[in-house]
């Protein structure tokens, strides 16, 4: 297959007029943020039919009037080392320094070689831009970077976002407001909010320690292989994972996505064939912005998020019933109120840990879900019609890495799974598993 011929790569900033204000903004950053630093970007692409009248031009315009929104977006980190107690501290530079534009060509890539593979082909990490960046990185490289690549009968656009600077919910409250833009409306509907949360009795800037000029953190990191596949869950098939998982539990208070996830988890677990005194985990980020008291103002526009997890034996897994582990993702959920919030937010900064990409890519005892299916996917229309799918880049793939996304028809779930090639397989000879999550 024909390879990605890039047309023209460049900066894109917001116009200086409307800009002004937010020139030289310094924003904190949150432990929240910092947990984030050294892994990847965020990388999430939409897919569309060919437009009648793609402009590249006015997809610059759009975005440049988009970013006054969004200032932190076109910024640069800043380093502050503090020679008292040898950490650092990082903010947000609101430099309006700009976000990487691309756009490229794929003159032989149709969207049936995207949407009809069975798996997803590896030259969707072209259509994204800033590949191989890491966050901390973010200090010198662009923090969003967009790329829009033409297909033969379709265009793809690709977003990178540093993942200090948000999480999925900063993500697409961007991508939706420059769809908004590019439809022909002079204001978004939702303006992000951007001072960053901080709890009475926290010290700000926040200290911590860690040497970014070490030539380690820049070693390149060996990935295993490993493959994509996205399958489809309708809205009967979650709809009867739901009522199986509280029939058995003689319950109503289990999730639609609690089930479908213990449903997921047990499969995978029972493909691995791990052993049964195995102990095996499943992570979820837990949202903070609704479960704080009082709750985040809407459009908060920074990380509000932290890993949780759920373990158990192999045995206990796949012996106990889907509401039995639906039951123990729930608990788990229910337990973080706004209490234990806080207590995770203020324990990270008496105990840092930041996330490192340099651990196993391989771990079969693990499942790591992320994104949402409430994200606003199919409403993304720039005035040439919705989207038909969504991908993610090459960031951040892992064995057991799970992204969720909203589907296409509405109440559907699309799941995006990430595993090494014999779990895969074994899954989709699984019937347990494709009777309910096959296409």
């Amino acid at each position: 297959m024909e390879e990605i011929q890039v047309v023209s790569t460049c900066l894109v900033r917001a116009s200086s007029s409307s800009n002004s204000q937010n020139v030289n903004l310094n924003i904190e950053i949150t432990p929240w943020d910092l947990q984030f630093l050294l892994v990847d970007t965020i990388q999430k692409g939409l897919l569309f039919h060919k437009p009648k009248k793609e402009n590249i031009d006015n997809l610059k315009k759009s975005l440049s009037h988009t970013l006054h929104f969004f200032p932190p977006l076109a910024g640069r980190f800043s380093i502050v080392k503090n020679s008292n107690d040898d950490t650092i501290s990082l903010f947000i530079n609101c430099n309006n320094a700009g976000v990487e534009f691309i756009h490229a060509n794929a003159s032989k890539l149709s969207v049936s070689m995207i949407i009809d593979s069975t798996y997803v082909p590896n030259i969707i990490h072209s259509l994204f831009p800033l590949n191989n960046i890491r966050n901390f990185e973010g200090v010198t490289k662009p923090l969003f970077g967009v790329q829009i690549t033409e297909l033969v009968d379709g265009c793809f656009i690709g977003c990178t976002m540093n993942h200090t600077l948000g999480d999925g919910t900063c993500f697409w409250h961007f991508f939706n407001s420059w769809a908004e833009i590019s439809r022909g409306r002079k204001i978004i509907s939702r303006v992000p909010i951007l001072e960053r949360y901080f709890p009475e009795k926290i010290n700000v800037p926040i200290h911590f320690p860690m040497n970014l000029d070490d030539e380690k953190l820049f070693e390149k990191i060996e990935i295993p292989t490993l493959v994509k596949r996205v399958f489809h869950l309708s809205k009967e098939n979650i709809r009867r994972l739901k009522n199986k998982a509280n029939d058995e539990m003689s319950i109503n208070s289990i999730s639609s996505l609690q089930a479908y996830l213990a449903h997921l988890w047990r499969c995978v677990t029972r493909c691995r064939k791990i052993d049964d005194g195995e102990e095996v985990f499943i992570g979820i980020l837990i949202g903070a912005r609704s479960r704080l008291n009082p709750p985040l103002l809407e459009g908060y526009f920074g990380n509000a998020v932290h890993i949780k997890k759920v373990k158990t034996s192999a045995r206990e897994l796949l012996e106990n019933g889907l509401g039995w582990v639906a039951m123990q993702i729930n608990k788990m959920v229910a337990s973080q109120n706004s209490k234990e919030v806080i207590k995770m937010y203020k324990g990270w900064i008496e105990n840092p840990i930041i996330f490192n990409k340099t651990r196993v890519f391989v771990d079969e005892t693990r499942l790591s879900i992320g994104s949402s299916t409430r994200f606003n996917i199919y409403g993304n229309d720039f005035g040439w019609g919705k989207p038909i799918g969504v991908r993610s880049g090459m960031a951040n793939i892992r064995d057991g890495g799970i992204t969720l996304f909203q589907g296409a028809n509405e109440g559907s779930v699309d799941i995006e799974v990430c595993m090494c090639p014999h779990t895969l397989q074994a899954m989709e000879n699984d019937q347990e598993f494709m009777e309910i999550y096959g296409n």
